[in-house]
């Protein structure tokens, strides 16, 4: 049994498109996934990354070459009304139906087609209600669920910087970090036993030097 953590943003286009071709590239193997929300502003903050939206013209290359994948992948993919947005109601919707950071694939699937499906406002009142209704069957903390959820966004996100992951999607499993959907493919060599991974290339990339200046 192979244990991932999947850390994702639903912000993220890239992790809705790795949500839905994850089955895909683990099949055949005996698989336990965990689907854990952290906040990806804070990550690249951590980095001094404006992320591909902070670039204009990277912003509207992300919404062309997300709309593409979505298409030629067969899972569809249409940019919301306004992106980037603030995805902390929505990170915090699912984490408050969560008693360990981590939610279920039918959680994160939920808001993520919220968002990534129908081109349509993630943030609109309306909208919100009801994917707070969809989600109404999930477990429920008792107390308050807000602080509660924020306690965990917050735990989630501060564990992941200290664990070197620097956005998403981002797979972890045997303390190894595969990132991006174009990373699923690595992911799936390793878990496939691929020799490559138990020679030194691994560990010697992390020592190439840099040629860049220190900034002070």
């Amino acid at each position: 049994m192979h244990d991932i953590t999947f850390h994702l943003d639903f912000v993220s286009p890239y992790s809705w498109l790795a949500f839905e071709q994850l089955p895909r590239t683990l099949e055949g193997l005996s698989v336990h996934v965990r689907y854990r929300p952290v906040l990806l502003g804070a990550l690249l903050q951590k980095h001094g990354n404006p992320g591909p939206a902070g670039i204009a013209p990277k912003r509207t290359w992300t919404a062309r070459h997300a709309g593409w994948l979505g298409r030629s992948l067969g899972c569809g993919l249409d940019m919301p009304a306004q992106f980037p947005f603030n995805t902390l109601p929505l990170l915090r919707l699912a984490l408050a139906h969560s008693e360990d950071g981590c939610v279920n694939r039918y959680i994160a699937g939920t808001v993520l087609r919220h968002v990534w499906l129908g081109g349509h406002d993630a943030l609109d009142p309306e909208r919100i209600a009801q994917l707070t209704e969809a989600l109404a069957q999930q477990w429920q903390p008792e107390g308050d669920a807000a602080a509660h959820a924020k306690a965990l966004l917050r735990a989630n996100t501060d564990d992941a910087a200290a664990r070197g992951i620097f956005g998403v999607p981002m797979f972890e499993t045997r303390g190894r970090l595969f990132w991006g959907l174009d990373g699923l493919p690595m992911l799936r060599a390793f878990l496939d036993g691929d020799a490559w991974f138990e020679g030194p290339a691994w560990e010697q990339a992390a020592q190439v030097p840099s040629g860049l200046p220190t900034v002070p």
